[in-house]
């Protein structure tokens, strides 16, 4: 029998490459299907791939889920591993020269505790970014989206059509602006009472 982990029992995995979605960290996805997973889905990174396995059974729009439900779960982990000011202000200044061309040019980016009610704060006659603390450890791009949306207040002051213009260049923006208002709506649900004895 071989060794190689894509043959198991005589059975090949099949396997499929494919880009990665905007935003995405990695540089390749490559789906694993395994006829011996059943249920399980699972996913991993491998240099600048990620690999993703799930079971044979699977149609292609369930594949399609699981990939992004999995870059996602992969994206919050890595994002838990916290962001010093130092990693955040190089993230920054990658994000501006990504979207904006340089442009936005802070003179610092860093964490803050005292955003309860907001996730970042721009000072363009400072050039300083601060966000909210609250946002560790959720996804990478909701992150790159709050730091793009406080630099593009460096280059725009208001909320104007200019400001959502620049905005425009970041694929993930709806998707992360979604997000975080999913997590003020949960926040506002009524907690309910937890059973005695838990």
């Amino acid at each position: 029998m071989s060794a190689d982990p894509l043959h198991r029992a005589g059975k090949p995995q099949r396997r499929t490459t494919s880009p990665p979605p905007s935003g995405s960290k990695a540089s390749v996805i490559e789906v694993r299907r395994s006829a011996r997973r059943r249920r399980t889905v699972s996913a991993y990174r491998e240099g600048d791939r990620t690999v993703v396995l799930i079971p044979a059974r699977m149609s292609e729009a369930e594949e399609q889920r699981w990939v992004t439900v999995m870059l996602d779960k992969l994206a919050a982990q890595e994002s838990k591993r916290r962001l010093g000011d130092a990693e955040l202000a190089e993230r920054a200044e990658r994000l501006s020269t990504q979207y904006f061309d340089g442009r936005a040019r802070p003179t610092s980016v860093r964490w803050v505790t005292n955003q309860n009610t907001r996730w970042g704060s721009c000072t363009p006659s400072e050039g300083s970014i601060r966000l909210s603390h609250r946002l560790q450890g959720m996804p990478e791009y909701v992150v790159d989206y709050v730091l793009l949306h406080e630099l593009a207040h460096l280059l725009v002051p208001g909320h104007g059509p200019r400001f959502w213009r620049l905005l425009e260049a970041y694929p993930r923006t709806e998707r992360a602006r979604g997000y975080l208002e999913g997590v003020v709506a949960a926040e506002r649900l009524p907690h309910l009472p937890t059973a005695r004895g838990e």
